[in-house]
């Protein structure tokens, strides 16, 4: 697999921010479709938001839609989730994913995602 890794979870009061990264050691992000996945306690795994090679066009899922943004760095090799505004129902373990942009990247399926992810938890 892939060798990303996520970084930046915690525990917020609703309304707080947050921003996850997930870096790639040795393998290169720039030119594949990036994309952060979520699953809560008892749910699916959900995509949160998807991002194109070049950082333009994007993704996201209706519920976070003007609250979060995905970005990327390609010279730095990261990915980037700011989350504004967060709610209790965003608590989840967060996982990064790539594939091939070959791909339609806003299609959820064909993505590698990580099995470690970072834990976020939204209380009120």
């Amino acid at each position: 697999g892939v060798p990303l890794m996520e970084s930046g979870g915690g525990s917020v009061q609703a309304g707080e921010s947050l921003t996850l990264s997930c870096a790639a050691s040795g393998y290169v992000l720039r030119g594949w479709c990036l994309g952060w996945f979520r699953q809560s306690a008892g749910k699916k795994r959900e995509a949160v938001a998807f991002i194109f090679p070049e950082g333009v066009e994007k993704w996201y899922a209706d519920d976070v839609k003007g609250r979060f943004t995905i970005s990327r760095d390609n010279v730095k090799n990261i990915l980037y989730l700011q989350m504004d505004d967060l709610a209790q129902e965003d608590t989840a373990t967060y996982y990064c994913a790539v594939k091939d942009a070959n791909s339609l990247c806003s299609r959820n399926s064909g993505y590698y995602i990580t099995d470690r992810g970072t834990q976020v938890t939204v209380s009120t």
